[in-house]
């Protein structure tokens, strides 16, 4: 079963800017559709929402979305429908959404807008500044296009998919611990510094007590000397 409900809405207040429906046969999917509607009017009800969540719902049904920017995707999926593929499918149906209004826009076929080029700020100034429901409809073939694709989670296609998207996650996580590791023997480093000074520190301080206790004998040593010469002066005068 592919994903049944595929809205885009603009972050600021909801406003459904394409929406796309699957071909569910006898199944009414009017509660979900104003269950959709409600859960995009309240993102910001209690500031900025998580780049992504997943929201269980009736009929064994769940809600995921995706925030990118100052649009959200939102999409309905049956529960066994694999939570890494919908959030791939609502990544892809981002990227052809912004493709499709950087086309909209003249600055011409095959520009990839997640890769930098094409307008921007152009296309998110476009969303912010509409002020009608579904202004984007005609990105519905496109939302259509990706439920197809997304349609059968076994496919090779989509198996493919995830194991890219569980290679890519792998390669982050050596990335983060090979950082950890590179910590932990800088951390080591300033771990055997901070012996070194600690010993030096301890040197310093017997070489300080060295040089008080000279510096006390060097001050009292004259002192009883001359007392030893007057002891012994008297001695030899009055006792031999």
């Amino acid at each position: 079963m592919p994903p049944l409900i595929t809205i885009i809405a603009r972050l600021s207040d909801g406003l459904p800017l394409v929406a796309s429906f699957a071909n569910t046969g006898s199944q009414d999917l009017t509660l979900e559709k104003q269950q959709a509607k409600e859960i995009l009017r309240n993102l910001n009800s209690n500031g900025r929402p998580v780049s992504k969540m997943s929201i269980s719902t009736t009929n064994l049904r769940v809600f995921h979305y995706l925030v990118q920017t100052n649009i959200c995707i939102l999409t309905l999926t049956e529960q066994s429908y694999p939570k890494r593929l919908a959030f791939l499918y609502l990544s892809e149906v981002a990227d052809a959404f912004l493709e499709f209004l950087s086309q909209q826009q003249g600055q011409g076929q095959g520009q990839s807008l997640s890769n930098g080029s094409g307008n921007v700020g152009d296309c998110h100034r476009m969303i912010e500044t509409v002020a009608r429901p579904y202004a984007f409809i005609q990105a519905d073939p496109i939302l259509q296009r990706k439920q197809r694709e997304f349609m059968d989670p076994k496919s090779s296609v989509n198996s493919q998919k995830l194991n890219q998207d569980l290679s890519d996650i792998h390669s982050i996580m050596r990335q983060n611990i090979s950082q950890v590791l590179d910590r932990g023997e800088k951390l080591e480093q300033v771990s055997q510094i901070s012996q070194n000074l600690m010993s030096e520190s301890k040197k310093f301080k017997w070489g300080a007590k060295k040089l008080s206790w000279w510096a006390k004998v060097n001050a009292y040593a004259p002192v009883a000397a001359m007392g030893l010469f007057v002891v012994v002066v008297l001695y030899w005068k009055f006792f031999r």
